[in-house]
């Protein structure tokens, strides 16, 4: 049996505040076999499943994107010197119907001063009623309290959150709807053994 992927609508925007955190989240239902779920069911898959997701950001960009590491630390790197976004170590959480890792931001150069040490990257997966026999897992991607420093301050603020609205966030939203859009039909094998998608969208 395939992977098969089905997008969650975002949720409505109204409008972004001009001040304290943003948060973001992109969800998906992902139908394995009882097999399949046994093994992704478990933290260090769902961390294979994150580098996965920097590794298409990586290879949508052409390389001008890519994560480093340094003591189990990563680092979003613009042409691999430029520091983006700094994280520290993982969090893991494991439930009988829920497992998630979470990657605190540090700090970087799309982070204010103010928004450093305070939000994360979190990717969870939640067990969905279903039947036995085709498990299905609602698999969610959040940027949460993220200060994004494009957005700036003062008199600037308004402004600067529609300038990150039109073009950060958006890109970060398309991003990871291809990422997830990109699994669609995988072999289940290849999801057991670390996603890779390697295909265009």
């Amino acid at each position: 049996m395939g992977v098969r992927i089905e997008l969650m609508p975002d949720p409505v925007r109204r409008g972004l505040s001009a001040t304290g955190g943003i948060t973001c989240e992109q969800e998906a239902l992902v139908t394995v076999d009882r097999r399949t779920f046994r093994e992704v069911w478990t933290p260090s898959t769902l961390e294979l499943f994150a580098r996965s997701y920097w590794d298409f950001v990586r290879r949508r960009t052409l390389g001008a994107i890519r994560v480093t590491y340094s003591g189990g630390e990563p680092t979003v790197a613009l042409l691999g010197r430029i520091p983006l976004l700094r994280f520290r170590r993982p969090v893991f959480s494991t439930e009988s119907d829920r497992a998630s890792v979470e990657w605190p931001i540090e700090r970087g150069l799309l982070v204010t001063r103010d928004g450093r040490g305070r939000g994360y990257l979190r990717i969870a997966a939640e067990r969905e009623p279903s039947d036995d026999s085709e498990p299905r897992l609602r698999v969610s991607s959040t940027v949460s309290n993220f200060y994004p420093w494009i957005r700036g301050t003062g008199r600037f603020a308004k402004l600067g959150t529609w300038i990150y609205s039109q073009t950060q966030l958006r890109v970060h939203i398309a991003v990871t709807r291809g990422f997830l859009r990109s699994l669609d039909g995988l072999p289940a094998e290849v999801l057991r053994r670390g996603v890779n998608p390697g295909r265009p969208v």
